[in-house]
């Protein structure tokens, strides 16, 4: 997008954020959410009004912290203070940009309703479920209009000693919403879902000194697969179809997941889907944005950019990330070794994805092999010049990718498990267009 283009979307944004950012960062905001992350303008906007809060939050931008209740929260707070009850705790690893990192997350409630949270800085906190806390110096956000509450380095949070906070119970059978798996997407919660169980699996864990089993797998139905996880046994099978009642749905980086928590009701039911392809979940790039994410997508556009990280890079031996001037953000310095990839900008029409193609793939569709850039870098004394050399060979070419959807408030991204270069025939589809635009006069 040009400056003159960008120049509408600065004045709007500009006149909205009333000074809560100065020119020349809103300018460069918006070139980076949507020149280099090719997210819409519309999901540009919403995030540049998140970050810097265009609804005119007291709570927004100030050394003051405020007490809220949940069911007050507006998903701008950048100071707030919320003392509620843990209902639900999970404590994992993820990996964010390269490095290691530990959270919590779960779902906290008041009286006056539940919100999911996740504290960034999770190494050494423990929180015990049905205990209240105080969470100083929160911040939210809003995904899918619901608020998140998130907890990062400035914040903290301390047990509530002597508080009591009755949380109502939810109605769940009546309201149970009947669902087709393809239709699912992060947030929803209490629904029905009838699906074959594809695998099943079981993981012994320690929680707090005890021991539990977590069972997992997938299931699908005429529309697509989920992954599902139960901590209680409720002797799932492969290749039986169940009707699950009163499940609730959450995500892992944009991917959704089936819960089969406490409520849950699990009854077998006859199996009427026939033949179910669970290998590929074709969908257009409008479809991911609206879900946040999935397993085993497969998506068909134009190749409209390379971004920046593709070509001839370095990884670290021992954890495979990328690295920096030899420079590992968990090993420390290594002696790298070189791999090639493409990140590119994938656009079907209806709206544009990331996609991250692996070595053996890139190497497949530009003919380009890892010794080839090697040396094409020694020779140039520059290692960009490779992925100048594959944004050549690359961009506009219609092209299928296939793989896993994560997504973040940038959009969603692929990691591409397999991609092909489709062949197009332009006389046809100007044939196409042209009568698509003659029905329309």
């Amino acid at each position: 997008m040009n400056k003159e283009e960008l120049q509408i979307y600065f004045d709007e944004l500009k006149k909205e954020l009333n000074g809560k950012i100065d020119d020349a960062q809103l300018m460069k905001e918006l070139n980076t959410y949507l020149n280099e992350y090719r997210v819409t303008p519309e999901a540009a906007k919403r995030g540049i009004k998140r970050k810097y809060g265009a609804d005119g939050s007291s709570s927004f931008l100030t050394a003051d912290t405020l007490s809220k209740k949940v069911s007050d929260l507006k998903g701008t707070e950048m100071n707030v203070d919320i003392t509620a009850k843990a209902i639900f705790v999970d404590k994992k690893q993820i990996t964010v940009r390269g490095t290691p990192k530990t959270i919590v997350s779960g779902i906290l409630g008041d009286e006056t309703g539940t919100a999911p949270f996740t504290i960034w800085e999770g190494d050494s906190v423990e929180l015990e479920k049905g205990a209240v806390y105080v969470f100083k110096n929160a911040y939210t956000k809003l995904w899918n209009e619901k608020v998140q509450i998130n907890l990062g380095s400035r914040g903290k949070v301390e047990k509530a000693e002597g508080v009591r906070v009755d949380v109502p119970e939810r109605t769940l059978t009546a309201e149970s919403t009947e669902i087709k798996i393809g239709d699912i997407r992060e947030g929803v919660g209490n629904i029905t879902v009838t699906g074959r169980i594809m695998t099943v699996e079981q993981r012994n864990i320690t929680v707090k000194g005890e021991p539990k089993t977590v069972y997992s797998g997938l299931i699908a139905d005429d529309t697509g697969k989920i992954q599902y996880s139960a901590w209680n046994d409720y002797s799932l099978k492969a290749g039986e179809t169940i009707c699950v009642k009163n499940a609730y749905i959450r995500a892992w980086k944009g991917i959704p997941q089936l819960n089969l928590g406490d409520k849950c009701e699990v009854s077998r039911v006859d199996d009427s889907f026939g033949e179910i392809d669970v290998a590929v979940s074709k969908k257009t790039i409008a479809d991911l944005i609206k879900v946040g994410g999935g397993l085993d997508i497969s998506v068909t556009g134009t190749v409209v950019d390379l971004r920046t990280g593709s070509g001839l890079i370095w990884r670290c031996p021992d954890c495979n990330r990328s690295v920096l001037n030899g420079e590992c953000t968990t090993h420390g310095r290594v002696e790298p070794i070189p791999d090639l990839r493409m990140k590119l900008i994938l656009d079907d029409g209806t709206g544009a994805i990331s996609a991250v193609v692996n070595r053996q793939d890139t190497e497949r569709l530009t003919g380009i092999t890892l010794a080839a850039a090697e040396g094409l870098a020694k020779a140039r004394g520059d290692s960009e010049v490779v992925a100048r050399e594959i944004a050549g060979l690359i961009i506009m070419k219609k092209m299928t990718v296939t793989g896993n959807v994560l997504s973040d408030d940038y959009g969603p991204m692929m990691i591409v498990n397999e991609a092909k270069v489709e062949a197009v025939n332009v006389h046809a589809e100007a044939e196409e267009l042209y009568n698509e635009l003659e029905a329309a006069l």
